[in-house]
């Protein structure tokens, strides 16, 4: 696995840190870890995907993100020490990662000052993500916001292939209402770019979506 994270970061650095990974396989359906247990560490994908998800004030459950191979997960871990977590995650597909300890991080830190170059390259990729979604609830309307969401999860599972997401799910990704996603899905649905089966959504024309997004 080539993780796109770590290429900033010395051989030596590198092979330290993976050295100190431990292998954790889960099912799918699986949870990884729940909102609010003791965030502990961290995962980084390396098969499979993830749906993150968080608690909202009015008690609903969002879909904030889905990450996969090659992307980390709970990094928040590895510099709050004794907290807890702020997502769940929930395995979309079967998922193996390697996981890092956040006492193994802190002593990797000591005998690599450089490490924190990982850290740096980590949250600026967060930072990046998180002001381009913020771009897109301020000035994009729901229905590009929704199209490209879709788009995005077809080019993750492969045109013809299954999207393991609910209405509520994408509607959580897009920033809007799932009334808003069923319309729309339907509007592609007859055009021809995606069709719902057994509560799943197949895109069967990436382009066709893509365009339906601008």
């Amino acid at each position: 696995m080539d993780w796109p994270l770590l290429q900033g970061v010395d051989d030596e650095v590198r092979r330290a840190f993976l050295g100190q990974t431990q292998r954790r396989r889960f099912a799918r359906r699986q949870a990884l870890f729940h909102e609010g247990d003791l965030s502990d560490g961290m995962y980084l994908i390396e098969l499979g995907w993830v749906a993150v998800r968080l608690t909202t004030p009015l008690g609903d459950i969002a879909t904030v993100a889905v990450v996969g191979p090659g992307e980390p997960l709970g990094e928040q871990s590895l510099v709050e020490n004794g907290g807890r977590r702020s997502t769940s995650a929930l395995s979309l597909t079967p998922v193996e990662t390697m996981y890092f300890g956040r006492e193994t991080f802190d002593e990797l830190r000591q005998l690599h000052p450089s490490v924190d170059r990982f850290l740096a390259a980590l949250f600026d990729d967060r930072l990046r993500r998180l002001s381009a979604r913020l771009v897109e609830a301020l000035y994009l309307p729901a229905p590009t916001r929704v199209m490209r969401r879709i788009a995005e999860l077809a080019e993750v599972f492969g045109t013809d292939s299954a999207i393991p997401l609910t209405q509520h799910d994408i509607a959580s990704l897009a920033g809007t209402t799932r009334p808003t996603v069923n319309r729309l899905i339907r509007q592609a649905e007859e055009a021809g770019a995606v069709r719902t089966q057994r509560g799943h959504l197949l895109v069967l024309d990436r382009d066709l979506v893509a365009k339906l997004g601008r």
